[in-house]
């Protein structure tokens, strides 16, 4: 059993059979919405406890800001999981990615040194998490307590956002001339172990590889798509471009479709009932597709894609009304007391996957309120970011109001996990909608 088959049994415990596919914004009458002072406080509250001194997302902390990071043992060992599952520096590439389009966004609106700061110290945690590890290609998830130990698997939902975050910076104007010129040579460097894989994720020993960017599924194709034009874009290879339109054209999957159909049909929910959280990583590589295309058939395929992607996205945005910080379901960041009496060595991705699932189970037990952000928080959050990633206003402004009392929803101070970040992207693209 993977991850994704035990993640949807635990959703679907959690949130029940009935998901409501409406939310009347008059559920919040005599309480107006305050998106904006919602996302200063998203913003603050991140920046105090999420993004460690090497500039890299965490996922967890304590309301303090205390973090039990996995030791540079437990990292070797691949304690509690060799996938580093699970624990506090699980997502750091993915979720820095991700990010990054909020950061870029704020300093473009402020012009701010400290936002630029910012934006630049997420960039270098981009850059840091692929230079841990002596295999060429391998984007890292977080590092312990000694700034280098790490887990030796990454994967492809790790991968496609650190493309993405180094993009965004070097499209934002912030990146100097030798800024670029390392983040072009990474990306170049990364790209030619990936394609020398087969578009395969590169890992450490024993696993050799995790996660794949080949195939015909939503997961895969918008993202292989990105990082050809992303290359030709960024070095002016015309070899990246062929590729692309070589790519764009080839069949396979059980439907035989194109890359281009999978993309122009959007996201689809293909484990669980929602997931959005995983799924935006895809739909962000079609909005970068949308943005770096000059074609205009083309573009206007992306397009359908994201409009399809952000009507699927929408109907996750009421869960967000389930959420309630007055619930007493405990936090515990004590992930060794759950998951280490289950440990075992693993030797293959598997292993380590079903070791990993078993101890989520256990893990749970102890932290109920794990499972409540996860399906009332980071949903609907990272659904509100596929919603304003696309680039028909019309489409976007049928939810905002919505979206904006989504965001006001929540007190950030409250939660235990950083996966409400999307919400500051989420506003900023709203409040640029053209009037």
């Amino acid at each position: 059993m993977n991850r994704r088959t035990v993640l949807r049994s635990l959703l679907a415990a959690s949130v029940g059979s009935a998901i409501p596919r409406q939310w009347s914004v008059a559920a919040d009458a005599g309480k107006p919405a305050d998106a904006s002072k919602a996302v200063e406080q998203a913003h603050a509250e991140t920046w105090r406890r999420f993004i460690d001194k090497h500039g890299v997302m965490v996922d967890f902390t304590d309301l303090d800001g205390s973090i039990n990071l996995p030791t540079p043992e437990e990292c070797r060992e691949g304690k509690p999981n060799a996938l580093g599952w699970y624990q506090p520096i699980e997502n750091g590439a993915m979720f820095n990615g991700m990010y990054l389009d909020a950061a870029v966004l704020r300093w473009q609106e402020s012009g701010s040194a400290d936002d630029a700061a910012k934006a630049r110290r997420l960039m270098e945690g981009l850059l840091f998490l692929n230079s841990i590890s002596d295999v060429k290609g391998f984007v890292g998830r977080g590092v312990s307590s000694d700034g280098k130990s790490h887990y030796p698997m990454g994967s492809n939902d790790q991968t496609m956002p650190w493309y993405f975050g180094l993009w965004r910076y070097l499209e934002s104007g912030l990146a100097t001339k030798d800024e670029r010129q390392r983040i072009v040579a990474k990306l170049v460097e990364t790209t030619g172990v990936i394609e020398r894989l087969g578009w395969k994720m590169p890992a450490e020993q024993p696993f050799g590889t995790r996660g794949s960017f080949a195939g015909f599924t939503f997961d895969t194709a918008p993202r292989q798509l990105f990082v050809l034009k992303l290359l030709h874009r960024v070095t002016g290879d015309d070899a990246w471009e062929e590729k692309y339109r070589r790519a764009i054209d080839e069949r396979g999957g059980k439907e035989k479709q194109s890359r281009l159909e999978i993309c122009r049909k959007g996201m689809v929910f293909d484990y669980a009932r929602t997931h959005n959280w995983t799924s935006c990583t895809a739909v962000s590589a079609i909005r970068g597709l949308w943005e770096m295309e000059s074609d205009p058939a083309l573009k206007a395929d992306y397009v359908t894609g994201l409009k399809a992607s952000a009507a699927l996205a929408s109907e996750s945005l009421a869960i967000g009304t389930q959420f309630d910080h007055r619930d007493p379901s405990t936090f515990s960041q004590d992930w060794r007391k759950a998951m280490m009496p289950l440990w075992k060595p693993q030797k293959t991705e598997q292993e380590a996957q079903e070791l990993a699932n078993a101890q989520l189970r256990e893990f749970m037990k102890i932290s109920p309120r794990r499972q409540k952000e996860t399906a009332w928080v980071r949903e609907p959050t990272s659904a509100a970011w596929i919603v304003t990633l696309c680039p028909d206003a019309q489409t976007v402004r049928a939810h905002a109001e919505v979206i904006e009392r989504i965001i006001a929803h929540y007190d950030y101070s409250k939660l235990y996990y950083c996966t409400f970040f999307w919400v500051e992207a989420a506003w900023r693209r709203l409040k640029a909608l053209p009037r």
